[in-house]
């Protein structure tokens, strides 16, 4: 059933959105195409979903575009991925500008090959100064992995004497993240109707309500978000309190 905006509430919108984008391959399996295809048709979903976010007021959408454990999959569609991406933001550059959008990337950005990198840091700072909406690529990317490198960088600093032990709190330890200037998701939705988290932002979504949809990414559109929302707009969030105390603050 198709949820449209006014069904909304866009004064309980979740600043931050986070999407697992999954089912590309067995989407294309569905349709009797190599996996790559599946992966180039779900750029369609990225752009429907993008443009639906800025249009309702969302601030931050995290999309997990490429993980750290994705670099085992076959070399060419690896290859083929990592063109994708080059074309991809290519393209799209003029919508993020015409549209005021801001994008980032977190992750192990050095790990990619050097086209894919340039193309993302050239987009990163062409679209620097956009400020209706901020989307962020997941690239290269583990929660593990960025865990890790933020332990790394607070040992470094207490090793150095900026940073004491008695100092380090769960602040401290977020601000050594890659999403340091974003704010944490209030919402997860994963496709596809697997009901994992794969490694992705463990730290971040704490607190975030998760939606998981059946829906193959590549037919994750506009109406499936607003159902997604509609959904989170739904529940009770109480942050460890009771609910009477949620009502009564």
């Amino acid at each position: 059933m198709s949820t449209p905006t006014q069904h909304i509430d866009k004064d309980n919108l979740p600043q931050h959105i986070a999407i697992i984008m999954d089912g590309n391959g067995r989407w294309a399996k569905r349709h009797s195409k190599p996996r790559v295809w599946g992966h180039k048709n779900g750029v369609k979903a990225v752009r429907a979903v993008t443009e639906a976010c800025a249009e309702i007021g969302v601030k931050y959408l995290t999309l997990y575009a490429f993980s750290k454990e994705n670099w085992k999959r076959p070399e060419v569609e690896v290859n083929t991925l990592m063109r994708l991406f080059v074309n991809t933001v290519g393209s799209e550059l003029k919508t993020l500008l015409k549209n005021n959008i801001r994008l980032k990337a977190i992750g192990d950005l050095d790990s990619l090959p050097k086209d894919t990198r340039r193309a993302l840091l050239e987009a990163i700072d062409r679209t620097r100064s956009n400020s209706r909406m901020t989307l962020v690529l997941a690239l290269s990317y583990s929660s593990r992995w960025e865990i890790t490198q933020s332990s790394k960088r607070i040992a470094q600093a207490v090793q150095e004497g900026r940073l004491s032990v008695d100092e380090i709190t769960e602040e401290t330890f977020a601000d050594h993240l890659s999403t340091q200037e974003i704010p944490d998701p209030e919402l997860l939705i994963r496709t596809s109707g697997e009901y994992r988290i794969s490694n992705f932002l463990m730290w971040q979504i704490s607190y975030a309500e998760l939606v998981f949809s059946e829906t193959l990414w590549p037919d994750f559109g506009k109406e499936d978000l607003y159902q997604a929302i509609a959904t989170y707009q739904g529940r009770e969030r109480r942050f460890g309190m009771t609910g009477e105390q949620v009502s009564k603050s």
